[in-house]
């Protein structure tokens, strides 16, 4: 079997799998920009935790000129909760303040231009693509770095590597949900810890447990 070949075997055991899409963090689809901000405070902090911080600060500032417009220091109280809040509020800011002032308050739909806004690195770039564009998006977060991993899909732990491999193995219309999908399974079922490989409906796919079967026999 292929690379090509067990990786839309994968696809089509987590779209089973998973047939309801969790998307992790909140925001109003509406507005965007509200989901820049909330990739920003996600790094290195939990989605669950994120999304106890961003109501209130959506209420205090509900627009990316607000944001601009607001004190650092009354951003970086509101989040501080989330970890690395000086560098967190003053990428907010500035994000925002290029969003409403180079973009006409919309949130730009090319990688170029996201990764042009402070605090915007690729996976966070690639899943505002993917998420609020529909744009075919490799988001490589841990779960996906270690789950294509295990199953022998990529042989590097390189964000940029892995990305660009994914890219070439998986249908672009299935890419975005692929990814999203992995961050479930990596919870549930791969995750860092153990692979619970009993559970796993992508099991006959997975380079790992057939070499652990392989040792097992001999």
């Amino acid at each position: 079997m292929t690379d090509k070949q067990r990786a839309l075997g994968l696809v089509r055991c987590l779209r089973q799998q998973y047939p309801d899409l969790d998307h992790c963090l909140d925001y109003d689809e509406h507005n965007a920009w509200q989901l820049v901000v909330a990739v920003r405070l996600a790094a290195q902090c939990t989605d669950a935790r994120v999304d106890m911080v961003t109501p209130e600060l959506f209420r205090r500032y509900p627009s990316p000129q607000a944001l601009a417009d607001a004190d650092e220091k009354d951003i970086e109280a509101l989040i501080r909760t989330c970890g690395l809040g000086h560098s967190k509020a003053r990428d907010i800011k500035g994000a925002m303040t290029a969003i409403a002032g180079e973009h006409g308050g919309l949130v730009p739909d090319t990688m170029q231009q996201l990764l042009a806004l402070p605090g915007v690195g690729r996976k966070s770039a690639n899943l505002i693509l993917g998420d609020v564009f529909h744009q075919p998006a490799v988001v490589c977060d841990t779960h996906c770095i270690r789950i294509t991993g295990r199953m022998g899909l990529v042989d590097t732990r390189d964000p940029a590597r892995v990305e660009k491999k994914l890219r070439e193995l998986l249908p672009p219309d299935e890419s975005n949900d692929f990814c999203h999908r992995l961050v479930l399974h990596g919870r549930q079922v791969c995750t860092a810890r153990k692979a619970f490989c009993e559970k796993c409906m992508a099991e006959p796919l997975c380079l790992k447990c057939f070499t652990e079967k392989r040792v097992d026999e001999n």
